[in-house]
């Protein structure tokens, strides 16, 4: 059981929600605002993607990354910056010619994945530690040794701490490597991510396997997503968790409802604190997880 949780707010993600809910920030300035909301709510972390004001599609722009963060950064609310680095490992197959993309694809080296943390320096940037496939068409997420490698030496370069975000067990395996040699600075930092096809099941036995993997000395999240966000909140803290919510892995308070940020912010920290724990404040966590603040 963990008594002193993190909750971090994933506030808007890059996937294609922003047409199933009006909730979902687009604009550097409403995913902001979301995060300024969350942290009222009592979000010690908030973890950014940024999308394309225009279209509503995820973007990797340093320059609305940027926006966000001094955005945020600029409000009396104090709040852990975590942003992605999720964004350019995409290859989408092309069945008639598999030597050659698809429409959709969007690969660029490790450097550039990182362009955008490079600008704002934020406290945690995530760091998606292996290859899987992503939905159930001909997408793959690609992140070889090499690109992990070089973006932990670039982080620890900067001092931003990389949450290693683990969806299967060998990823957890490739990240334990980076550690011993000496890539990620202790105390490392995971999120167990559950439920994105086709990584790991969200399941409580899923997270105790994988939470039984890691490191001793680690501090470790996890999070499910869709309806089950908030059992995965309930596991993870029950395990010795951290948790995540937010509207990159769910859009709904409940069956029909459609939630903001700030209102399943409120949820989970009525659930951490139902079950005898307290939400560390973002000085609390900084303290606890070694981070350096910008």
């Amino acid at each position: 059981m963990n008594f002193e949780v993190v909750i971090t707010c994933a506030v808007t993600g890059a996937g294609d929600t922003v047409g199933k809910s009006n909730k979902v920030p687009i604009t550097p300035k409403e995913i902001a605002d979301a995060a300024i909301d969350a942290a009222k709510a009592g979000a010690t972390s908030v973890h950014l993607h940024v999308r394309d004001p225009e279209t509503g599609q995820g973007s990797r722009d340093p320059k609305l990354f940027k926006e966000a963060v001094d955005r945020v950064r600029d409000d009396e609310h104090d709040v852990i910056i975590n942003l992605t680095a999720g964004m350019g490992g995409d290859w989408v197959l092309n069945p008639n010619k598999l030597t050659e993309p698809a429409p959709g694809t969007d690969i660029i080296s490790a450097e550039e994945r990182l362009a955008h943390v490079k600008e704002c320096l934020p406290e945690i940037c995530s760091i998606d530690c292996g290859t899987m496939n992503f939905g159930n068409g001909n997408e793959i997420y690609i992140s070889t040794p090499p690109f992990l490698r070089e973006m932990a030496q670039l982080t620890q370069k900067w001092g931003v701490k990389p949450e290693l975000e683990v969806f299967d067990l060998g990823h957890i395996r490739f990240a334990k490597e980076m550690i011993k040699e000496g890539l990620v600075d202790e105390p490392p930092l995971f999120q167990i991510c559950l439920g994105i096809p086709w990584g790991a099941e969200q399941s409580v036995d899923t997270m105790k396997v994988m939470k039984d993997h890691l490191p001793a000395n680690c501090f470790w999240a996890g999070f499910g997503i869709s309806r089950m966000q908030m059992p995965m909140v309930a596991a993870a803290v029950t395990l010795g968790g951290n948790v995540r919510v937010g509207l990159e892995d769910n859009l709904y308070l409940e069956k029909g409802v459609l939630a903001s940020n700030a209102d399943l912010v409120t949820k989970a920290k009525g659930i951490v604190e139902l079950m005898g724990a307290k939400v560390l404040t973002p000085e609390e966590a900084r303290k606890k997880f070694n981070l350096k603040k910008k």
